[in-house]
């Protein structure tokens, strides 16, 4: 056994020397470089650790600071613990539920048995506070998973019991923070001290936990008010989730394993389209003429403006499905970025001049003939497709810019109807451990790009922060001027995506720095039983993902 490793550390492209079962403090200590705000977890070997980690063979580390996103998801995680800690002893008797982001903070119902009162809200964020204030050591623990769910049991925690029994490992980790337990799927920070910031305030009928922004860790993450639609579907989603039993992966696999997983996967796909057709008798009613779609990267869109054009045809009407993509400009006359690159996220990628042009040549009745882009030459060509509209037609208009008042700033607002797609994730791992939107939408991408484009799961977590930076600059700003919120979320999907991302995700190298996103996205997807996908009907949304659609794309 050696006496002492090699260790590389990235951040300072230098190896340093420790003792046998040294952890990751000792490690930063020896690298002796100062970072802000950090470390709070570290890549090794490109996998994520918490600052516990000890060393027993030679590594390679990066340490992480709240900039980096898996850093910040280390920090909110422990922020949900010590929130968790905080209602168990000021309210013992009531159920946490902490859900996704909303308004750039963390949305969490607070079960008492009667409505969540101002005070209430205020008494458990001063105990927080006390708990951050007490310096308290967060241990993690490890046993056999029986024993896991036997201590759970006697608690009372249902949700942690039932995601456990699901699982297949001997055995489990979960924390511990002085009398109190409880499990999260990946590394918390080492002591209650280190989260320097929080805010947590009364919002709608729960509370709003709020975190540091990784822009600047100094300063709370703006509270962005969303419209009032989206936070009514999310409620609205929650509602359908009670009355099939199906609120998290625990209830999910069991309703899997006991045969149900058609039956989920039917009445999912007939609320969606419920949903889905209300929206069309409104366009309808409303004798809107041009319908604006848009929503993030792999929110379905392309699915969405199908399958509408379907629903409004059912109303009487004659819809033209049209992208926005065709009206970019000549790839030369592409805005760059600030690194030089072609910006194809920004507005100023499509030609607003000639679009309104022809929008407003087709709504006076004229005959306009529409382009289509040429990707591989980066050009815009005409191939004789002409229309013209009348009384009874719809223009569906689908794409990353299509509700920004900048596209269609020359078209009168009356003939406008703005539909903002998202995946609004509602089915969470637990009570305590919820599944962000974004993974959700990177595991669809990952599944589209193999399938269709070519691209490797590396190359797709790679081009992640880019669409992540173009989506938070020329999309969310906008969603709040949508006339209505669609969800296209689905109960049952990570059953399916499971069974077929699963295997693309395991062919990333460990060498790989997007080794450390993969690695997480299959702990997470490891947590719910499959579904086959020959159980998803033709014409379902995931199939714009998954493959098999009735649609042609």
């Amino acid at each position: 056994m050696p006496s002492e490793l090699r260790i590389r550390c990235r951040n300072t492209g230098k190896r340093i020397s420790l003792p046998f079962g040294s952890n990751l403090y000792e490690a930063f200590k020896k690298a002796n470089f100062h970072m802000d705000y950090g470390p709070v977890a570290a890549r090794v070997n490109n996998k994520v650790q918490g600052m516990n980690y000890r060393f027993y063979n030679n590594k390679d580390v990066e340490f992480l600071s709240l900039s980096d996103e898996s850093g910040m998801r280390t920090y909110t995680r422990t922020l949900f613990f010590i929130l968790a800690k905080a209602v168990e002893d000021t309210y013992p008797d009531a159920q946490l539920l902490i859900g996704g982001s909303v308004c750039r903070g963390y949305y969490c119902e607070l079960r008492l048995g009667r409505p969540v009162e101002e005070e209430d809200v205020l008494r458990i964020k001063q105990r927080m506070q006390e708990i951050i204030d007490a310096d308290m050591p967060i241990h993690r623990m490890q046993c056999p998973i029986e024993e896991a769910i036997e201590m759970f049991e006697k608690r009372g925690m249902k949700s942690k019991v039932q995601l456990l029994e699901s699982q297949d490992e001997l055995y489990t980790y979960y924390y511990k923070l002085g009398d109190s337990i409880d499990y999260f799927y990946s590394c918390l920070l080492t002591r209650t001290s280190q989260v320097h910031l929080f805010d947590l305030i009364k919002f709608y009928d729960g509370m709003l936990l709020r975190a540091p922004s990784r822009k600047d860790p100094s300063q709370l993450e703006e509270i962005i008010e969303s419209n009032k639609k989206m936070f009514d579907v999310i409620r609205e989603h929650h509602k359908w989730q009670d009355i099939l039993g199906v609120r998290t992966a625990g209830e999910l696999n069991y309703a899997i394993r006991e045969g149900y997983a058609t039956d989920l996967i039917n009445v999912s796909e007939a609320l969606q389209s419920k949903k889905l057709s209300n929206i069309a008798d409104e366009i309808a009613e409303r004798g809107a003429r041009m319908v604006l779609l848009a929503g993030p990267s792999s929110s379905g869109k392309t699915t969405t403006a199908k399958r509408l054009a379907v629903l409004t045809m059912a109303c009487g009407l004659r819809p033209h499905t049209i992208s926005t993509d065709d009206y970019f400009v000549n790839r030369v006359d592409t805005p760059k970025d600030a690194n030089g690159e072609y910006d194809f996220e920004c507005i100023g990628a499509v030609d607003t001049t000639f679009f309104n042009k022809q929008m407003n040549a087709l709504l006076n009745g004229e005959e306009v003939e529409l382009p289509r882009y040429d990707f591989k030459k980066g050009e815009r060509v005409f191939e004789g497709r002409k229309l013209r509209i009348g009384s009874d037609d719809v223009i569906i208009l689908e794409g990353n810019h299509a509700i920004n008042p900048i596209l269609t700033q020359q078209i009168p607002e009356e003939k406008k109807y703005r539909i903002y797609v998202s995946t609004l994730t509602t089915i969470q791992l637990d009570d305590h451990n919820h599944i962000p939107t974004a993974d959700i939408r990177l595991l669809r991408r990952i599944l589209r790009d193999y399938k269709h484009r070519g691209y490797s799961a590396v190359e797709t977590i790679k081009r992640a922060p880019s669409v992540s930076a173009g989506e938070e600059k020329w999309i969310f700003p906008f969603q709040s001027f949508a006339d209505a919120t669609f969800n296209s979320a689905l109960l049952y999907e990570l059953g399916v995506i499971r069974e077929q991302v699963m295997p693309i995700l395991e062919q990333v190298p460990e060498r790989a720095i997007e080794y450390a996103e993969a690695s997480r996205l299959r702990k997470f997807l490891a947590y719910f039983r499959g579904i086959p996908g020959d159980q998803v009907p033709p014409s379902s949304l995931l199939r714009e993902f998954a493959g098999g659609s009735s649609f042609r794309y």
